[in-house]
């Protein structure tokens, strides 16, 4: 009998899904847990992040650093640091973008378990051991969310675990919320903030396996570039069964958008969002959820026209006509992923209505095949 890794269901499929990149086996010699970090241009971040990581007191890891094309002194500071198990530096003087860097770093990954780590972001020395642990006791969790803080606000969340509204707009869990021990409960939510969180490989591979990117069988999906990428990961994931949890324990802070932000994340969140709408959510329920959907739009689309003089606001609404003119250029993503999905219309709108968390012990996930 043919083995093919978890998720893998034929050899043609095998052959096909090889051209993502990914590496599916996990060797013998390989560390359990790979910690990716993507950068670009962050040469002031990456001590604070690399020195909390190797601060860590769970060491079975490798540490893959991806350079995405900066031009200030990161390459040079990077190579200084014995302690970086890979550097890999993608080409040219421009920035490829979030997706293509996380990408890059998980063809290069081993490592049972995959976690993705901003490059400003600075966790506390037991956050990994604490991801790593909460995924070991909770077998049917295959990603795990942290708690992110804010950077120089420490007792304010920037994330307890994130959802996705009906309307099409998500959200982060608890923030700007001051840490009152409301999110002190290890709960299962709707999905991890790619800034600090752990991914079981076998996840990502059924995930690139089903489709849904452009390339085909990515685990990020190209055409967003950047922006909204994870929600899109944790929309595809909920729509294959898999589900996360939130470790309380497992702590970080955040600076937000360190290394982005601006104009150019309200170009990609507007036109992002709208692409997300037509590639990921299912027929039924974007029917049923019509006038919210398009009241959420309208409302950011007056709100940015308040603003029209900010460069901000005119990048969002460029964003938006945009994603409001393109969005059929997903729907060959959106065959692939409808058509793999395990969960029914129902079943993943009842999904979407977890905002606040749910009880491990009180919830089992019922499958229609």
């Amino acid at each position: 009998m043919d083995y093919f890794p978890p998720g893998i269901r034929n050899q043609k499929e095998y052959k096909r899904i090889q051209n993502s990149k990914f590496i599916f086996h996990i060797s013998a010699k390989a560390h359990r847990v790979s910690v990716i970090i993507p950068t670009h241009n962050g040469e002031h971040l990456l001590p604070e992040c690399l020195e909390a990581l190797w601060r860590q007191s769970y060491r079975d890891i490798e540490t893959i650093v991806v350079d995405d094309a900066s031009t200030d002194g990161t390459h040079a500071l990077l190579v200084g640091y014995p302690e970086v198990t890979t550097l890999e530096t993608l080409p040219g003087t421009k920035g490829h973008g979030f997706v293509a860097a996380v990408n890059a770093g998980l063809a290069k990954s081993r490592g049972e378990i995959v976690v993705l780590l901003n490059n400003d972001a600075v966790p506390d020395p037991g956050w990994l051991g604490e991801l790593v642990g909460a995924l070991d006791r909770n077998r049917w969790a295959g990603m795990a969310a942290s708690k992110l803080m804010l950077y120089d606000r420490p007792n304010t969340f920037h994330s307890t675990g994130d959802y996705y509204g009906l309307d099409g707009v998500p959200h982060s869990r608890g923030v700007w919320e001051a840490d009152r021990g409301q999110f002190n409960l290890e709960e299962e939510v709707f999905g991890p903030c790619a800034a600090a969180c752990a991914y079981r490989r076998s996840v990502l591979l059924d995930v690139a396996t089903s489709g849904g990117t452009q390339p085909p069988y990515r685990v990020l999906d190209p055409q967003l570039w950047m922006y909204c990428e994870d929600v899109d990961l944790n929309l595809r994931a909920r729509l294959r069964g898999h589900r996360t949890v939130y470790v309380p324990t497992a702590c970080a802070r955040h600076r937000l958008s360190a290394t982005g932000g601006g104009a150019l994340a309200s170009y990609y969140v507007g036109r992002n969002l709208i692409y997300l709408i037509a590639k990921d959510l299912p027929l039924r329920l974007i029917l049923r959820n019509l006038p919210g959907i398009a009241l959420a739009q309208l409302r950011f689309a007056i709100e940015a026209i308040r603003h029209i003089r900010g460069e901000a606001s005119r990048a969002r609404l460029r964003g938006m006509a945009v994603g409001l003119l393109t969005w059929p250029r997903v729907l060959p993503s959106r065959r692939r992923i409808i058509s793999s999905r395990i969960l029914s219309t129902r079943q993943f709108e009842r999904e979407l209505r977890m905002r606040r968390g749910r009880e491990i012990t009180n919830y089992k996930l019922q499958i229609t095949n």
